[in-house]
């Protein structure tokens, strides 16, 4: 005699369970340990010294090595995906992503998170929910703020909702927005520990670092990075249910494919110390395992700060699949019938943000 399923369990919101104004608590709150860092540079090759030196984060003026930010914007975003997107087939964008206080190994992460909108699409099957999610410290400091909006399955395909209250968000964040920590201090940074040759005044507008190092993704190594971020959204681990995908296979989380594009661009970009922000990203094109990743960056916009020791530059980093975008002529976007599209090969255009020293 089969025994009935227990109501003990959820199986996640759907896009008719989503009001704007709804607030989720997120659970799980995180600690962050030395572990995490180390896991973390394992499974996406980062090399930034910050991150992996207490004593140059003594020389900076920090207590050790902080955090890796991509890693805390992970961990913060981790921490809503039960809430948010358990049942989204896509992370389609963020915007107006600000890097707040650093996290220190030891510190303990919580994360609140606000429905803006949703908007139902021309296929019956899914909507796009628009989300504001903030990361806290045990101490309720801010460690990070992001808009982010994705695609949800609906639990009726057949019957419509006329949901339509997309909102507007910002194009960039400002520079009044972008937080220095108070403790740093650069005076005796060497860029020997670094390797790194250039600083902020080297970086032109319009200039394009191409990033000589590619990397294939394994299926191993991108569910243990997801696991690590307690990222449990079922598109990244149930290959039962995603043989019957439209790709017919696992696909890995977006946010992963930022930090293995963005370990891939610390070539020629050596001295950046931290991600100050995302202006606006993109996930163009779904990545699976096997594909091999390639980075190219184009510098924006040099940003002074009004300091004489620290600057900032806006960038685009451009994550690309099975292609090398070195080559002479790559286009991120190509036209078909007069409307402008991602190349298939695209599969990142994020615009963000970083810190980056003066010279002395």
């Amino acid at each position: 005699m089969s025994q009935p399923s227990s109501s003990k369990i959820t199986d996640g919101n759907f896009f008719e369970d989503f009001a704007t104004g709804q607030i989720f608590h997120n659970a799980i709150p995180r600690t962050l340990t030395e572990g995490d860092i180390a896991l973390y540079i394992a499974l996406t090759g980062d090399r930034r010294p910050l991150h992996c030196s207490s004593e140059l984060g003594k020389t900076l003026g920090f207590r050790r090595e902080i955090a890796h930010d991509l890693l805390v914007f992970h961990i913060v975003f981790g921490r809503a995906v039960p809430d948010v997107s358990l049942n989204s087939p896509a992370n389609l964008g963020y915007a107006d992503v600000r890097f707040g206080v650093p996290v220190l190994p030891g510190d303990t992460l919580h994360a609140r998170t606000e429905v803006l909108g949703k908007r139902e699409t021309s296929r019956g099957d899914v909507g796009i929910v628009w989300v504001r999610t903030e990361g806290f410290n045990q101490r309720d400091e801010r460690v990070l703020h992001f808009y982010r909006w994705a695609m949800v399955n609906k639990r009726k395909p057949d019957v419509k909702t006329g949901a339509n209250d997309a909102p507007d968000l910002p194009d960039h964040v400002s520079t009044e927005n972008l937080l220095v920590p108070a403790e740093l201090d650069v005076s005796n940074f060497d860029p020997i520990v670094t390797s790194g040759e250039f600083f902020w005044e080297d970086y032109e507008p319009g200039e394009r670092i191409a990033h000589p190092q590619g990397m294939t993704i394994e299926d191993a190594e991108h569910q243990m990075a997801t696991r690590l971020y307690q990222n449990n959204a079922r598109v990244h681990f149930n290959h039962h249910t995603q043989k019957d995908a439209r790709l017919g296979k696992r696909i890995i989380y977006g946010g992963h494919i930022i930090s293995l594009a963005h370990a891939i661009s610390f070539d020629g970009l050596e001295n950046a110390l931290r991600v100050l922000a995302f202006n606006a990203g993109t996930h163009a094109n779904p990545t699976v395992a096997g594909d091999t990743l390639y980075a190219l960056t184009e510098v924006i916009e040099r940003i002074d700060l009004g300091r004489d020791d620290l600057g900032a530059l806006r960038l685009r980093l451009i994550g690309v699949k099975n292609e090398d975008p070195s080559t002479a002529g790559f286009a991120p976007k190509t036209s078909e019938g007069g409307k402008e599209r991602y190349r298939d090969s695209v599969v990142l255009d994020l615009d963000y943000t970083v810190l980056m020293p003066k010279r002395r």
